[in-house]
């Protein structure tokens, strides 16, 4: 029963998680946008600041219930492609930090273009675990 419980705070914390790594690309694109066309876009620094430490933390909450459940249940072979694209994740998640510190000090940010094309990675990424814990092909 705890390990149903476990679960489902995993799910929680993995949609909350992929929400914030979803939509803070988007700030940064708006935020390109913006300044390009000399709008105020300091709302959207103190967003995307907001947004990554939530994310972070939500990110902690799910890889700590991740560990929870490969604790009980083993390591079974699609686990380990699973732990691959998740450390992919967290080098993504690393990546918009990097994008949100140059973003806070004013720094250039790569064209709306480009980050529209970035904020796909984590949906490629997302659809190869799910691939691996649905399907649990090896």
């Amino acid at each position: 029963m705890l390990y149903l419980y476990l679960k489902a705070l995993h799910l929680l914390f993995i949609i909350a998680w992929m929400a914030g790594i979803f939509y803070l690309p988007r700030i940064f694109v708006h935020y390109v946008e913006g300044k390009a066309a000399g709008e105020d876009v300091r709302r959207l620094k103190i967003m995307a600041r907001r947004l990554y430490h939530f994310t972070s933390m939500v990110a902690v909450f799910a890889l700590a219930t991740g560990i929870g459940l490969a604790m009980s249940f083993g390591m079974p072979g699609w686990l380990h492609a699973k732990l691959a694209m998740v450390v992919l994740l967290i080098a993504y998640h690393i990546s918009t930090r990097v994008y949100m510190k140059r973003m806070q000090r004013d720094e250039a940010l790569p064209s709306a273009k480009v980050l529209r094309w970035y904020n796909e990675i984590p949906l490629v990424i997302l659809a190869a675990i799910l691939y691996f814990v649905v399907l649990k092909p090896f």
